[in-house]
């Protein structure tokens, strides 16, 4: 398995490097300005991991383009920065984890194995969902309804995967996030609104013809209503 380091300084990541390497994996760097996104089309590692984010945000994007291009991989944060408005940032930027500096090794090590772990399972037994005429592949990560095809991030997959198996029924705020986030040490509930927001807005087009829609049900959560925005507002 390959994991892909993208660090700017190529001597820092050395140490990181050789200890992948003894645990089995196979490790490739590449520097930021080498278009770290061409090299994973090209690589196709099992994971990606960012050492230490460049202080201009260019990292942010970089993950950023890599779920725009349909990347499903593990990507993982490791920095220096201790703020939870950064560690918000990566994880909003569709990074599946953020570590701060500094770590264990073996904790690190833990967190990549369940993260691929995770990966394999969605993939193997989870693939696909279906709640009426709404159909989720979690591999394409794309959501059908009718005619109408959206494609989502990995995260937003996930979020709509707990929705369709809890369809009808509201979920809370907190089990959401404890389901897709609460491993990784992001303090904020509001990256599930963000991700709600998200979401919504791709969800339009199956909403705008007949299709299940996301609403808010004050007090106890968020609910995929199955008999779609027409049926609701009648």
């Amino acid at each position: 398995m390959n994991v892909l380091i993208i660090e700017n300084d190529l001597t820092a990541g050395g140490v990181l490097a050789e200890g992948l390497k003894a645990e089995g994996f196979d490790v490739t760097f590449v520097q930021e300005a080498e278009d770290p996104v061409e090299t994973v089309k090209a690589l196709n590692p099992c994971a990606v991991v960012f050492d230490t984010p460049a202080a201009d945000g260019s990292d942010l994007e970089t993950c950023r383009a890599m779920r725009r291009n349909g990347r499903t991989e593990p990507i993982l944060f490791l920095s220096d920065r201790h703020d939870p408005a950064d560690r918000a940032h990566g994880l909003m930027a569709g990074a599946d984890d953020y570590i701060a500096k500094p770590f264990e090794f073996d904790e690190f090590v833990a967190r990549l194995r369940a993260h691929l772990m995770h990966r394999s399972i969605s993939g193997d037994s989870r693939e696909r969902r279906k709640v009426g005429q709404l159909v989720l592949d979690m591999h394409t990560r794309q959501a059908h309804f009718g005619k109408v095809h959206i494609r989502l991030t990995q995260r937003e997959a996930e979020l709509l995967g707990i929705l369709m198996d809890n369809a009808n029924q509201p979920v809370c705020r907190g089990s959401i996030y404890d389901q897709l986030w609460g491993d990784q040490g992001c303090t904020s509930l509001n990256v599930v609104d963000v991700y709600l927001g998200y979401l919504r807005t791709k969800f339009t087009e199956i909403t705008r013809v007949g299709g299940p829609f996301i609403s808010t049900v004050r007090g106890r959560g968020f609910m995929l209503d199955i008999n779609g925005y027409k049926c609701a507002a009648r």
